[in-house]
């Protein structure tokens, strides 16, 4: 059998098994028509199938859906059609499952790609992202009636007067088809794995053959090729849409107010789904005015990191809310995160602020170090010691307290922000302090370095952002007192509470504050080696702090009538609003908090 006779009997077979499938309206017989025409061109065999496997490498070079649909139109035009028209429903854009469409009503699609020859280029197709909402008043096309209702494909090969109506939605569409010379057309329905997302229209005109049923099963053909491209596309996209979802749900849904810091947070997702996962970042208000701030980031992207994430940050806010040293609240972290079944590591940095003397006092575990900028425009990175990822099984952690000047800005991050695939980090963290000098300090305050950072928008990882400047709230004073060791500590911090309360016009607190603070210097003088600094803090709220160097937390013990003390933390648990403790790395501090009066 020579090559002509194989191509017959291919021909014939393609017929046959598309005419149960193709719509001739004029009724005429569709013979192959031999020679190239102006636009597009007749394929051999061997060129039909050089062709197919060409379309595996243009078409879904990426994961997104909209250049998936530009590619697949480009990819057509000129070689198999003049012009070429690629719409998806609605219903999958939205992440819901396709379907054939059997109701009553056409559903709503929108157009993705168009492509057409310069002679074409006056036809009337749908703009691209417009979507196109259909009514019973509408006319319904060929491509409604088989494509998305039965998933069938049309074939008008060459078109009569009427058929221009049949096939274009509006009439001036139609019009427009018949002065550009369009003479056959062709829609194919995108299926993949059984879900119907949308169609694929291709006309030719004059200078080109018309389509025959050959043209047909080649298009079928493609159209099954790209409709499972398209499919990944969307189900990478929906993939991607959780994890953000996700992430989101589990990063503070604001930035809370907090006495002496504002703070200004951003998370950027990546572009790329795959660098979808860890980051988190957290801001809390902490007893005496101070405030912790808190990035880290899992190493790993996808479901299992965001969830990863969500964890550690739920744990870290627990420690962190338990007023504990920054070194402290990493090495408990880091035993938790041990204890994770997957075996997940992660980086993070922890800053408290202290607004009674500006400073910070950070540590990190493997994290990027925090950027300072003044407010004369120079910016530099602090030396924090770096520890060991959580999850390596290396502890301790070393602090670093670094008094900040006024009106500066700490900006943490996380590495999504400098990391490329070019360049090494230590590059990108210069670039990244050179964009932090050069940017206006009212931008750097609304998070301006996000777009300014060496990735800018083309970043392929998550990125997190705080920029934390200093600002204490109108009405907020702070007073620190050290206290003396001996037995007139007590009457030394009665008098201090007494007399700076009458100076705030809070006389009516005094009486509760004094109690307060007995109680307080009463506990450190027995049980923690003498009192070291008094503090008060007026803002929101009233918050008394005394510190001393005893390693032992105080609790609330049961006292029978018998027993002669143990009732002082009761009384301060029922005067005040809150109270509590914390170690440091001299001792510990209690604190205790009342409401402001009217």
């Amino acid at each position: 059998m020579n090559g002509g006779s194989r191509n017959r009997r291919l021909t014939s077979r393609l017929a046959a098994q598309n005419a149960s499938t193709t719509h001739n309206s004029t009724g005429r017989s569709l013979r192959f028509r031999r020679g190239r025409g102006a636009g597009t061109e007749q394929f051999t065999t061997r060129s039909r199938l050089a062709w197919l496997n060409l379309a595996s490498t243009r078409i879904g070079t990426t994961l997104d859906l909209e250049r998936t649909a530009e590619e697949l139109a480009r990819f057509i035009v000129p070689r198999f059609a003049d012009a070429a028209a690629v719409d998806l429903l609605e219903a999958v854009l939205r992440g819901e499952e396709g379907a054939r469409w059997t109701g009553a009503g056409i559903p709503d699609s929108r157009a993705m790609a168009v492509q057409a020859v310069d002679s074409l280029a006056s036809l009337e197709p749908t703009p691209v992202g417009e979507t196109i909402i259909r009514t019973e008043r509408k006319r319904e096309t060929l491509l409604h009636r088989y494509c998305l209702r039965q998933g069938k494909p049309v074939l008008v090969s060459r078109m009569a007067d009427e058929d221009f109506d049949r096939v274009a939605p509006t009439d001036s569409a139609a019009d427009k088809m018949r002065r550009t010379g369009v003479h056959s057309y062709l829609a194919v329905p995108l299926i993949a794995r059984g879900v119907l997302l949308g169609t694929a229209d291709f006309v030719r005109a004059q200078g080109s053959p018309p389509f025959s049923t050959t043209d047909l099963a080649l298009a079928e053909q493609l159209a099954s090729k790209a409709a499972v491209f398209i499919d990944n596309a969307r189900l990478y996209g929906r993939e991607r849409e959780h994890v953000v979802t996700l992430q989101r749900s589990l990063l503070p849904r604001a930035t809370p107010h907090t006495p002496g810091l504002r703070v200004h947070a951003d998370y950027a997702p990546a572009m790329d789904a795959r660098g979808v996962g860890g980051d988190w970042y957290d801001v809390m208000a902490l007893p005496g005015g101070r405030t912790a701030l808190m990035v880290g980031d899992v190493m790993g992207h996808g479901l299992p990191a965001a969830a990863t994430m969500g964890r550690l940050r739920t744990v870290a806010r627990t420690l962190m809310m338990l007023d504990m040293a920054p070194e402290r609240v990493l090495a408990r972290l880091e035993l938790a995160t041990r204890d994770l079944e997957d075996e997940q590591v992660a980086t993070c940095l922890c800053a408290v602020y202290d607004p009674a003397d500006s400073s910070y006092t950070l540590a990190s575990a493997g994290h990027p170090p925090p950027l300072l900028r003044e407010e004369s425009g120079a910016a530099a990175f602090l030396p924090v010691p770096v520890g060991a990822p959580l999850g390596a099984g290396v502890i301790p952690y070393d602090p670093l307290r670094v008094p900040v000047p006024p009106d500066s800005r700490l900006v943490l991050f996380t590495d999504g922000l400098v990391k490329t695939r070019e360049d090494d980090v230590h590059i990108q963290l210069e670039r990244l302090r050179e964009a932090a000098e050069d940017l206006a300090i009212g931008r750097l305050d609304e998070g301006g370095l996000l777009a300014s950072a060496p990735t800018g928008e083309s970043r392929f990882d998550e990125a997190v952002l705080l920029v934390a400047r200093q600002a204490p709230p109108a009405g907020t004073e702070l007073r620190v007192w050290e206290l003396p060791g001996d037995g007139t500590a007590a009457s030394t911090a009665r008098r201090r509470v007494t007399e700076q309360l009458a100076a705030w016009g809070l006389d009516e607190l005094a009486d509760v504050t004094e109690l307060v603070v007995s109680e307080l210097v009463g506990n450190a003088l027995r049980y923690g080696k003498g009192p070291g600094q008094l503090r008060l803090l007026r803002g929101e709220r009233l918050v008394v702090e005394v510190s001393d160097s005893g390693p032992d937390l105080p609790q609330i013990q049961h006292a029978d009538v018998s027993d002669e003390g143990g009732r002082g933390l009761q009384l301060i648990n029922m005067l005040c609003r809150s109270w509590g403790s914390c170690r440091t790395a001299t001792g510990k501090v209690v604190w205790a908090e009342q409401d402001l009066g009217a």
